[in-house]
């Protein structure tokens, strides 16, 4: 058995949970942020046998595609004086980070 987690933008979230959940997988969503951005992730826990992983991957890949967006810089964290005038910047956003782990053991109580 295997457990898959992948960390997924809040807005792919909702499509790829009901499309793994329609294919009969159990799934696990708890809420994350991102270091870069602050921006609302994502984790998404799959426990999965070894044979049905490459299909919880491809789920997960034509729900969880990459796109540019433009957002405001985030504001220095420390350093500056004066004031600090944010600017548009373009950054790629969706898209998902996927690790495949083991798992020695699970029960279901």
């Amino acid at each position: 058995m295997k457990l898959v987690i992948a960390i997924v933008h809040d807005e792919d979230a909702k499509a790829l949970l009901e499309d793994l959940t329609k294919a009969e997988f159990r799934v696990t969503k708890l809420a994350s942020t991102g270091g870069f951005l602050k921006a609302g992730n994502t984790t998404v826990l799959v426990g999965v046998e070894d044979e049905r992983v490459e299909e919880v991957k491809a789920i997960i890949s034509e729900n969880c595609q990459s796109r540019k967006e433009m957002v405001t810089s985030p504001a220095p964290v420390s350093g500056t004086t004066g004031v600090f005038i944010p600017y548009p910047v373009e950054v790629t956003v969706g898209g998902a980070t996927i690790f495949v782990v083991d798992v020695a053991e699970h029960l279901k109580l």
